[in-house]
């Protein structure tokens, strides 16, 4: 018969998580588009940080390329936020998948 949970300990699992989510807000994510010629920085809290753009890949005769290629950079950095979240998530909750509950 297995024993119910201890009340201390998934208090202090659940502190530990809080925290966690804390820390990865504030980690920095870099996502790049066209080489690298375009780059963006996101936190884990998924707010932009920086955008760098190479003046050579701008092309003011087409600015939907621009357009494009900053999509693809910030996409690229919420991505790598998100799966260094769910990592580091699953890590604390045995993999444990809480669809989305704290993200």
């Amino acid at each position: 018969m297995d024993r119910p949970p201890d009340l201390s300990q998934l208090l202090e699992q659940a502190q530990q998580m809080l925290a966690t989510q804390h820390e990865l807000a504030t980690r920095v994510y870099e996502g790049t588009a066209a080489g690298g010629m375009v780059r963006v920085e996101v936190t884990g809290g998924s707010r932009v940080v920086s955008v760098s753009i190479n003046p050579e890949v701008i092309d003011p005769s087409d600015p939907h390329l621009l357009e494009d290629l900053i999509l693809v950079a910030t996409n690229a950095a919420l991505s790598a936020a998100t799966a260094d979240a769910g990592e580091t998530m699953k890590g604390l909750t045995g993999g444990l998948d809480l669809g989305g509950l704290l993200g």
